[in-house]
Parts: structure tokens; C-alpha cells; sequence
């Protein structure tokens, strides 16, 4: 027995763990496995960043004033109404924080992202999981297991790791179905890379019903991963309560100078939009000639199945392709890469004619 246990639930916690980035002997891995934008950040958040250099032990605005009103003008949204955070993960930890704890539960989709039950298991809370209908997250599904304990609603849209979205009419349908007492969080990571016409990514909800939080981040299109910057989108009440228990500085000064920078390049935002779709389009005819197949996507990543995963993404690495495994999300019969470069996708398509299917 430990003589300092943890709170309840935080031993039942696996450590998230982010996709493999290192191959041993192997200078520069085809990296497919964490959903990194190819295309990096725009050079205009680079050079933000690097001015910045000099002022190191300053500290940061810890309202992050300037990016707030960066992302409600950009949005058109309401800037008091935006908290920013060191990346999403850490705003999904703080809703769980604020609303959750023993004796509350915490619904996502079956194979939702991670984060969600690691948050919900870390406050105590406890963890519902809800089927999922063809690797989409079930309305009907998630309403039957909503009740009087459900505090909060996880809902990716497009989803990590499936690729798969619902629409808006969908969405509206959850919400209507829900116990007014639960929040519906609604993690838009991936929004920018939709093309489906019957998306939404939430912000219009959160204002019309005070019941809903939009999630998003800068490290995927934006290709600011390094930097951990986040941010939600609130009702009034959730931001105040978000402010108060968030860190004082949880965001720091380089991170909030180059995603303010990184908004104004809106132009890197759409050729980084449309290479995806290209070469996500392209991929899915390069494994239909191979007799294989990607799971419809939304994302910036596809969901592929093999009979045998792990052999695959093994002999993969052998090839110096990284990509995720999907056993921890309840899948182990896929794997998830994601759209690289055209030199990566080309690479991958040639190692996949001899790997494994």
C-alpha cells in the first residue's frame, strides 16, 4: 500500500501516450502518426515566434486578451466569451474539473478521443461509453445512457480517431434529448479540414442555448503542436468559471503572439485545407487499387483496417513509416494515418504494396 494514495479513480488512469516520432537508426521517420499539418505553421507564426526571442522573462498576458479577440474577430464571436488554454487537453481537463467528480458521469462515443475518459477517471467522475453506429457516435445511443448523473457530453466532430462526423441536424437532436443539467462539449480539433455541407462546429449553439461548449485548437491545421495552445468557446457562466481555475499564465507568451499571427495567414489555412483533401482523396484511390480501403474522413487522417494492425504498422517502421496503432481506442483491427506530405504519401503507398493487409 502506498502511504500517499491518490484520489479515487487516478490509478485507473493508462498515460495517454502520443504516436511514435522516433525510429532507432533511422534519421528522418515518414512521420503519420500524430496528425501533424505537413505544411508546418505559417512563416508568419514563425516569425512571431522568433521576435520574441529577448523577452523570455516576461510574463504573459494571463487573460491572452490580445488572441481572444483575435479568434472573435476572426469567428465572429464574443471575446469575453473565449478561454484559452495549453492546448484543448487542457480545457477538456478543466470542464471535467468544474463539473464532474464522484458520484457525476462523464458520456462520450465508444471510440471518442482519450482525453475524455483520462479527465473524467483523473476527477473521480465516472466513465460512460456509448456505442457507436458504422465508427460514428450513435445519437440514440448516447441519450439512452444520459440520466440524472450525466454532468458532461464529449462529442468529437469530425471524430478522433474515426474520421467520422455527425451533422447538424444530428447534433441538435442530441442536445434536445439531454438533461438540462448536462453540458454538451463539443471538440472541434479537426473543423477546418471539413468539407461536408451539413457541419457544424458548434459556436452558434453555444450562443443560442447556453448549453454547449466548443472546443478547438491551433495544433492541427495551424501546425503550432509544439506550442500547446487551445481554446473554448462558453457560455458566459462556463468562461467565468474556466477563468477562475485555469492557471493565472497557462499560456504563454510565444504561444499567444504566434497563434495571433497564425490567425492573420488565413491563406496557409486554406492551402493546408486543400492539400489534405487531395491527397486524403488520393490516398483513398491508391488503397482501392491495392484492394484495400479508408474509412470515410473528415479529418486530416484516415482510419484504415487490416487483418493484422500490428504486423502492418511494424513492417511499416521497418520501412521508416510511422503511423497509429488503435488498440487503446477499442479498434485494434485499424490503423490511423495520417495525410502527410506528397513525398510521405507516396512513400507509404509504395511500402503498402508489400505490407501486410
Amino acid at each position: 500500500m502506498s502511504r500517499f494514495p491518490p484520489r479515487p479513480g487516478i490509478l485507473e488512469v493508462e498515460p495517454y501516450v502520443g504516436g511514435e516520432a522516433r525510429i532507432p537508426g533511422v534519421a528522418e521517420p515518414v512521420r503519420l502518426a500524430a496528425n501533424e499539418n505537413p505544411l508546418g505553421p505559417s512563416p508568419r507564426a514563425v516569425a512571431a515566434y522568433r521576435d520574441l526571442a529577448g523577452t523570455l522573462h516576461r510574463y504573459p498576458d494571463g487573460g491572452a486578451s490580445a488572441l481572444r479577440a483575435g479568434l472573435a474577430e476572426l469567428h465572429g464571436l464574443q471575446a469575453e466569451n473565449i478561454v484559452c488554454g495549453a492546448g484543448s487537453d487542457e480545457l477538456i481537463s478543466l470542464l471535467v474539473r468544474a463539473y464532474a467528480g464522484p458520484g457525476d458521469e462523464v458520456l462520450h462515443s465508444a471510440h471518442g478521443f482519450l482525453m475524455y475518459p483520462i479527465a473524467a477517471k483523473t476527477a473521480g467522475a465516472t466513465v460512460v461509453p456509448a456505442p457507436e453506429r458504422n465508427l460514428t457516435a450513435d445519437v440514440d445511443a448516447l441519450l439512452a445512457r444520459a440520466g440524472e448523473r450525466t454532468r458532461l457530453v464529449f462529442l468529437a466532430n469530425p471524430n478522433n480517431p474515426t474520421g467520422t462526423h455527425l451533422p447538424e441536424a444530428e447534433v441538435r437532436r442530441l442536445l434536445d434529448g439531454l438533461p438540462e443539467h448536462t453540458l454538451l462539449v463539443l471538440d472541434a480539433a479537426y473543423a477546418e479540414y471539413v468539407e461536408a455541407a451539413d457541419y457544424t462546429d458548434g459556436a452558434r449553439l453555444v450562443e443560442e442555448t447556453g448549453r454547449v461548449v466548443m472546443t478547438r485548437t491551433f495544433s492541427k491545421i495551424y501546425g503550432l503542436a509544439a506550442l500547446r495552445l487551445g481554446w473554448a468557446y462558453c457560455p458566459p457562466e462556463v468562461a467565468d468559471v474556466l477563468h477562475r481555475i485555469r492557471g493565472p499564465f497557462n499560456v504563454g507568451v510565444p504561444a499567444q503572439a504566434a497563434g495571433l499571427a497564425a490567425l492573420g495567414d488565413q491563406a496557409h489555412v486554406r492551402d493546408s485545407a486543400a492539400h489534405n483533401a487531395r491527397w486524403r482523396a488520393w490516398f483513398a484511390e491508391q488503397l482501392a487499387r491495392l484492394n484495400m480501403r479508408a474509412e470515410p474522413s473528415q479529418g486530416n487522417f484516415v482510419l484504415v483496417p487490416f487483418a493484422d494492425a500490428a504486423g502492418a504498422a511494424e513492417y511499416l517502421k521497418s520501412r521508416g513509416i510511422l503511423v497509429r496503432r488503435m488498440a487503446s481506442y477499442g479498434l485494434p483491427g485499424h490503423l490511423r494515418i495520417t495525410i502527410g506530405s506528397e513525398p510521405d504519401m507516396r512513400a507509404l503507398v509504395d511500402a503498402l504494396q508489400d505490407c501486410p493487409k
